[in-house]
């Protein structure tokens, strides 16, 4: 069962997570999310460990339930220009300030972030699979950004967005290959098939 807290001391905790880090195209989305102390869902979990399915019954549930939430996309040009890292970090920043209800800390998912104004931030491995806020966050993450995916890959339908979602699979490389880069895709990764025997690697 997920944590309510990770301070059990009544000040609001945001949850934080992105998704579509390792992405090569479309842009990465993160979440800030401030639920009430008493929440619960069974279904809670981190997104990766939830179908479509699931995921879509939990967000409506979590934008009525949370106390707060803000979606943020920071988009390929900011990528390329600051990097990946420095994107998921700022994307994170601008969702904290969409925030209706102001965090008195934010639980982060992962091991690093770049510290904010002067909110208390707490940097948490797994933290999707440990604290329901982030657990939140992370679900709405994916859920805006697959949106994003599925309405642009109907500009680009050879990329196969509407399946792997800008992730870089097989089919993905090699429609780039054979199609090229569009205005959706981050110039700064690794876009191309590469290695013997077709193998190939991936950029984050």
């Amino acid at each position: 069962m997920l944590e309510s807290c990770f301070i059990k001391d009544g000040k609001y905790e945001a949850g934080c997570d992105e998704a579509g880090r390792g992405c090569l195209a479309g842009p990465v989305v993160a979440a800030a999310v401030i639920l009430p102390e008493d929440f619960y869902h069974p279904l809670l979990n981190d997104s990766k460990q939830l179908t479509a399915r699931q995921r879509k019954v939990l967000r409506p549930i979590i934008e009525k339930e949370a106390l707060a939430y803000g979606v943020s996309k920071v988009f390929p040009s900011m990528i390329d220009k600051i990097n990946i890292l420095n994107a998921s970090f700022r994307a994170m920043h601008l969702s904290v300030d969409k925030l209706t209800v102001n965090p008195h800390r934010l639980l982060i998912d992962g091991n690093r972030f770049k510290p904010y104004k002067k909110y208390e931030h707490h940097c948490i491995i797994k933290g999707d699979g440990k604290y329901a806020s982030i657990a939140a966050a992370s679900i709405l993450a994916k859920e805006y950004r697959d949106d994003y995916m599925l309405k642009i890959s109907r500009k680009f339908p050879h990329y196969g967005w509407q399946n792997n979602k800008g992730y870089p699979t097989e089919e993905h490389r090699c429609a780039i290959k054979d199609h090229g880069p569009c205005e959706y895709h981050r110039r700064s990764f690794r876009l191309y098939p590469q290695g013997k025997q077709g193998t190939l690697f991936t950029e984050y």
